[in-house]
């Protein structure tokens, strides 16, 4: 057992005097075995709505009555139902540009990958129209408009990935929109197909590039090769183009030149407000594929601490259970994606936080802990328990996330998912101080990562959130063992069946990350404090909305 004393130092003033001192013992042995059974073969990779949903939601809930929790969902269950539309394509898939004449047939999940969120049993579409859009974006509070009136009926958007500040010179912010180097959520491609659909286009098909994206085309390949699915929708039209996809970059070079563009000056053209849409003359996209459409009931997993003096105001920890399931083998022939980082440490790092507050006093408010369900399809679960919470979201003082801690031992900082947005991170930045170690704004903001996890559900509908990240400063080999160490992560593991369980990680520094967040929340849990958004964060005016209400 690892015993990681917790700290007691002052906080910001988003914490009162109040607050109580604790001492949380961090279980290593505990987490390192949950991780281990979780993304074993057995489990399957958790994907919803497989038979290994069961089995993974069963064990959270064991795991959190026998920690000592009491049952959050409806009518005393411990499992939230989450009702979900399923999209499975059924058979192959034949697609094809027609490139100034010639046909180029495809490949699903080589030259590109295609899917649809919309409710048909076929998706058949023949010589379509092809139009650049630029980025895709549609920014009306700053006077930014891709799309520009353009009739996209019929045809197929093309879209670059991230929005145009990426690769702007010297990453100048484009007109003061898109905040230079750091993704906005109009440069997420859930975005970007909400926004096509609003277009009134037939489909999108994204131009994947490594360093926008943020990830290798393997994970674009694995993410979209298995069942998709949404929330249930009274008209996913509204939300969804028929087709949704992606393309290799080597393919929309040939597009272009197709055409008689040039990939890279489009490109520049389209980080300008001053783009104009472009017909990709002489190209057209051919789709035909059966398509097996569904709906599913899958479960986030509450269990929950009662607060003593204010139980109706509630802490939230999540995490993710789910993963990718079963897929397309790899190059060794596995083809089970065990997700063990992600997000295994996640579940792990939530259980072992619920056996430590269920063994001390009860805290003044209660503490939800919620393992949502199809993260990696959309964040689906969180998404839903936002739009039906169990306990209501103007009195939900913040959700601590989890998602992929880092098993490469301990480190001398720590950092979130995307800077500066809530005061959330001036609590953790004192916390942080008064071990010894210290905050590291956001190292990658060019990634969205903000976007990317369950926090941001709960952003959307204005409750403060945050979701932390493992440090890079390694105390054994400093910053650059542990660039390194994430680099190969992501290249190698990330969405790929070799996220599995190693004898030889070192989870010290999850521990450690584990232990600084229970004192987060259970400070938050003992005082009178409202976390809020910094003044121009775009949730501020939702949080804003319900204020009365914490009064």
């Amino acid at each position: 057992m690892t015993r990681i004393p917790m700290l007691a130092v002052a906080l910001s003033l988003a914490f009162t005097a109040c607050a109580l001192a604790q001492t949380a013992e961090i279980n290593a042995s505990n987490i390192a075995k949950t991780i281990q059974t979780i993304s074993s073969d057995a489990y399957e990779g958790r994907g919803p709505a497989t038979r290994a949903e069961k089995k993974t939601t069963e064990y959270i809930a064991a795991q959190f009555a026998a920690a000592g929790l009491q049952p959050a969902g409806p009518n005393g269950s411990w499992l939230q139902p989450v009702p979900l539309a399923r999209f499975e394509i059924n058979g192959p898939v034949k697609m094809s540009f027609t490139l100034a004449g010639t046909a180029k047939n495809l490949t699903q999940g080589e030259e590109a990958v295609v899917q649809t969120l919309m409710p048909v049993n076929r998706v058949a579409i023949a010589n379509a129209p092809l139009v650049f859009v630029g980025y895709g974006v549609k920014a009306n509070e700053c006077g930014w408009d891709d799309f520009k009136g353009v009739d996209l009926k019929g045809k197929i958007a093309v879209v670059l990935v991230n929005d145009p500040d990426f690769e702007s010179p010297l990453a100048l912010k484009s007109d003061g929109c898109f905040g230079g180097l750091a993704m906005t959520y109009y440069g997420r491609w859930t975005y970007k197909y909400e926004e096509a659909a609003r277009q009134g286009a037939l489909g999108m098909l994204i131009v994947h590039e490594t360093a926008p994206a943020a990830y290798g085309w393997a994970t674009v390949r694995n993410s979209n090769s298995n069942a998709q699915f949404d929330i249930v929708r009274e008209d996913a039209g509204k939300a969804h183009p028929l087709v949704q996809g992606w393309i290799q970059r080597d393919m929309a070079i040939a597009l272009f030149k197709a055409a008689g563009l040039e990939f890279e000056a489009q490109k520049r053209a389209a980080q300008s407000r001053d783009f104009q849409p472009v017909v990709l003359k002489n190209t057209t996209f051919s789709a035909d594929y059966a398509v097996q459409a569904s709906q599913i009931v899958s479960a986030n997993v509450a269990g929950r601490v009662v607060g003593q003096l204010r139980p109706n105001e509630t802490v939230i920890y999540s995490a993710h259970w789910d993963h990718l399931g079963i897929g397309a083998p790899d190059a060794k022939g596995d083809r089970i994606f065990n997700g063990a980082l992600d997000n295994a440490t996640g579940v792990a790092a939530l259980i072992e936080m619920a056996r430590v507050y269920a063994k001390a006093p009860p805290p003044g408010r209660s503490v939800l802990f919620l393992a949502v369900t199809a993260e990696e399809k959309g964040l689906l679960g969180s998404a839903y328990y936002a739009a039906h919470p169990l306990f209501p979201l103007a009195t939900t003082v913040a959700d601590i996330n989890m998602d992929g801690f880092k098993a490469d031992g301990r480190s001398h900082d720590l950092s979130t998912s995307g800077s500066g947005k809530t005061n959330l991170e001036d609590n953790v930045k004192a916390l942080l101080t008064g071990s010894g170690r210290y905050f590291t704004v956001d190292p990658e903001p060019e990634k969205g990562h903000f976007y990317r996890s369950d926090h941001f559900s709960f952003a959307r509908v204005g409750v403060p959130a945050i979701s932390v990240e493992s440090g890079t400063d390694l105390l054994k080999g400093g910053t650059e063992a542990g660039i390194v160490w994430r680099e190969e992560y992501v290249k190698n593991r990330y969405h790929q069946p070799a996220d599995e369980w190693d004898a030889k990680w070192d989870l010290s520094g999850v521990v450690e990350d584990v232990g600084l967040l229970y004192t987060l929340g259970w400070r938050l849990a003992n005082s009178k404090a409202w976390p809020a958004w910094n003044p121009d964060t775009e949730f501020k005016t939702l949080r804003d909305q319900s204020v009365n209400e914490r009064r």
